[in-house]
């Protein structure tokens, strides 16, 4: 099968995570508990903050819609492979690869431009907390998760329309459980300079960017928590953000960890293996860590819940 620009390929094939029959019954059941307690506890946290007057404020906005992206994020890769381990099959249609390689980097890069956003807003909480409602007003919230939410659509349209433009060889199985972009661009016959070009610019740009954000935003909070003069007015200004530094620390973390184990190993298994953990297990803690850490949020919780 030698197609000209993808428009005779009928399917891709996922081979998953693992192998041996024995153990997919095991990773069903695993999987499909992450996927729910990550889809309900997410769930949680939005219907929370919506329901309680006062959490109507642009931190908890900007978490409500971190815990939304992370539910879809989860939602564009787990229900696929659910499906395939149930009816035993590795098959994705050429549609649904495209269609998944699309929404992965949507939300992807979604999660990661609005963990810098929830740092800015630590960041003039912590640092200007006088001027914290003039600068943070509505508007400006709105319009923050609004560019982010544009930027990370022209993003993954662009590269989901240049994967359109490829040719593809005989032989496409991808050692993933899901139609990851790298992976994809492997199984090509045509030419992928540019694609591969595309991919590392905007992963250097749109990645290390909000990254470089992030830890400009901390620097600053650090410091000026270290010149409140009172113990307890410096546990107050961390607990702010401790919440958030937890989420940032665990995806960053564990995003590279995942690259820097897999260029070490050169293993598509190893990768596919450790990249559960950024696509599951990640959106999976994050309503714990916010829940568990924010009292807030816990009282807020209790009175949903306790209707």
């Amino acid at each position: 099968m030698e197609p000209g620009n993808g428009t005779q390929i009928s399917e891709f094939l996922l081979l998953g995570i693992s192998q041996a029959l024995e153990l997919q019954p095991l990773m069903f059941g695993l999987f499909l508990s992450m996927y729910l307690i990550t889809v309900f506890g997410n769930l949680l946290i939005i219907l929370a903050v919506s329901s309680d007057s006062h959490l109507h404020t642009p931190m908890y906005f900007f978490l409500s819609n971190l815990s939304l992206v992370d539910i879809c994020f989860t939602s564009t890769t787990v229900p696929k492979m659910l499906v395939n381990i149930q009816t035993q099959s590795k098959a994705i249609t050429y549609e649904g690869c495209i269609t998944q390689i699309y929404f992965y980097i949507l939300f992807a890069l979604l999660d990661n431009l609005i963990l810098a956003v929830m740092a800015y807003d630590r960041f003039v909480a912590i640092c200007y907390p006088l001027h914290y409602t003039v600068i943070m007003h509505l508007r400006l919230c709105g319009l923050l998760v609004l560019v982010s939410w544009i930027m990370s659509v022209l993003h993954s349209l662009l590269e989901s329309l240049m994967v359109l433009q490829l040719s593809f060889c005989s032989d496409l199985e991808i050692p993933h459980f899901f139609c990851e972009l790298n992976q994809v661009l492997q199984l090509a016959c045509s030419d992928t300079f540019l694609n591969n070009i595309v991919m590392y610019f905007s992963a250097g740009l749109l990645g290390v960017g909000p990254l470089a954000g992030i830890l400009y935003s901390y620097s600053k909070i650090l410091s000026s928590i270290c010149r409140i003069p009172s113990a307890q007015g410096k546990y107050k200004a961390f607990s702010n953000c401790a919440s958030h530094l937890s989420v940032v620390s665990l995806f960053y973390g564990t995003i590279l960890g995942v690259y820097l184990s897999s260029a070490a190993t050169q293993s598509s298994h190893s990768s596919a293996i450790a990249s559960v953990l950024y696509t599951v297990v990640i959106p999976m803690l994050n309503p714990f860590i916010y829940s568990l850490r924010n009292k807030d949020i816990k009282r807020a919780l209790e009175r949903f819940l306790g209707r």
